[in-house]
């Protein structure tokens, strides 16, 4: 789609720096580890060892995945006492997928009837 008609759409064409930040989320959710991270986690928090429990991995591996959703924004950790709780940055997600979608032509999608849809 040219920019004229995204732009009657109300659409931007991304920049080269959105075209990377999403290259950045893609890669990260290229793996079917990270893919079942991310799954685990849509359902509530998790501790770093609940992950290592569920998917049956090394904590250096499953520590490793964890990293490369943190860098692409996905994953926030917090450590609580000898803890790292894990969960999902639901704004971040949605963005991507507003971005993704002007990336791809579509109309953006409609509002949660609650607001802005952050979780």
């Amino acid at each position: 789609m040219k920019n004229a008609a995204l732009e009657t759409l109300g659409l931007r064409a991304p920049a080269g720096e959105d075209l990377r930040d999403l290259k950045v989320f893609h890669k990260a959710l290229a793996d079917v580890t990270r893919l079942r991270i991310v799954q685990l986690l849509s359902a509530r928090p998790r501790t770093v060892n609940e992950l290592i429990e569920a998917i049956g991995l090394s904590q250096p591996l499953v520590s490793w995945h964890l990293r490369r959703l943190r860098v692409a924004g996905i994953v926030a950790t917090q450590r609580t006492g000898r803890e790292v709780l894990c969960s999902l940055r639901h704004d971040v997600i949605e963005r991507f997928t507003h971005r993704e979608r002007a990336l791809l032509g579509l109309a953006p999608l409609a509002e949660p009837a609650g607001g802005s849809g952050a979780r």
